[in-house]
């Protein structure tokens, strides 16, 4: 195989485009839409006919004493199918905020990928945090970049929370496909089974709750979410796989951990077992 031909600018020196040692913006997106737009996930050319491919479901996103919880289930759907019973769905975006995918797996977590790498790129241009507002803005234009895609079918909902730093507060954000952007509050859910997990969450969220009791309640909504949709899954005992859960509070992104939920999860099923066998019982 030959090698990659370079770029006309570096074969003579050896040394990089001068599009990567010339001042410009500190979106990384805006220099890799004036360097290299094919590399966009919503610039890239997609087959006619129909795409069958892996799908995200239910995320939840809830507001406690001091922070937010953000929890996913661990199902990815393709059709009737199950294709994957441990896919992740929630990650850091930096620091102090999460953001978590519903829709198509695969773009999904690139979004992510491109995202976490905007934001790390702006604090090293600018020398500080952009601002929950400005981070929850540039998320919002890159979906509005993959609408072409969504249009075929390929879309990606993200819901993005986190810790403002100003506000001191946590803050919850959905969007729709054509990147319109939302502040949400004290709780949302997003994915096909998010009507469940609203429900759930109208019931079980209060004001006042602290990071445990927040992370109780985003269980239990994605419990009662993969009781009544098929595409989400719920927590598996025999495999022992959870959903997965992270904190963004003061104290930065906290993912939880693997045995603490298994401890949530153990209370949630006793108490439900027990429900059932009182309601067994009264007949």
């Amino acid at each position: 195989m030959a090698p990659p031909t370079p770029s006309p600018d570096r074969a003579a020196s050896g040394r990089l485009p001068h599009a990567f040692t010339t001042p410009g913006s500190s979106s990384f997106v805006d220099f890799l839409a004036g360097y290299a737009p094919e590399l966009l996930p919503g610039n890239r050319p997609v087959p006619a006919a129909e795409v069958s491919a892996p799908h995200g479901t239910t995320i939840v996103a809830l507001a406690f004493d001091g922070g937010v919880v953000m929890a996913g289930d661990r199902r990815a759907t393709m059709g009737s199918m199950i294709a994957s019973r441990e896919i992740e769905k929630v990650f850091p975006a930096d620091e102090y905020s999460a953001v978590g995918i519903a829709g198509t797996a695969g773009l999904a977590t690139e979004l992510v990928r491109l995202f976490q790498l905007e934001l790390e790129h702006y604090e090293k241009i600018e020398g500080s945090l952009l601002s929950l507002d400005g981070k929850a803005n540039r998320l919002s234009t890159m979906i509005r970049g993959n609408l072409g895609l969504a249009m075929q079918g390929l879309a990606v909902v993200p819901l993005f929370a986190g810790f403002d730093l100003d506000r001191r507060v946590g803050r919850i954000f959905s969007y729709d496909v054509t990147g319109g952007r939302y502040e949400e509050h004290d709780h949302h859910a997003v994915g096909s089974g998010s009507v469940f997990a609203r429900g759930s969450l109208k019931k079980l969220w209060r004001p006042g709750l602290d990071a445990a009791g927040g992370v109780r309640v985003a269980v239990e909504a994605l419990v009662d979410a993969a009781d009544d949709d098929s595409a989400t899954g719920g927590p598996d005992s025999t495999r022992r796989i959870w959903p997965v859960v992270a904190t963004v509070s003061e104290a930065g992104y906290l993912r939880v951990g693997h045995d603490e939920l298994g401890d949530v999860v153990g209370e949630v099923e006793a108490e439900r077992r027990a429900s059932h066998a009182d309601r067994g019982g009264a007949r």
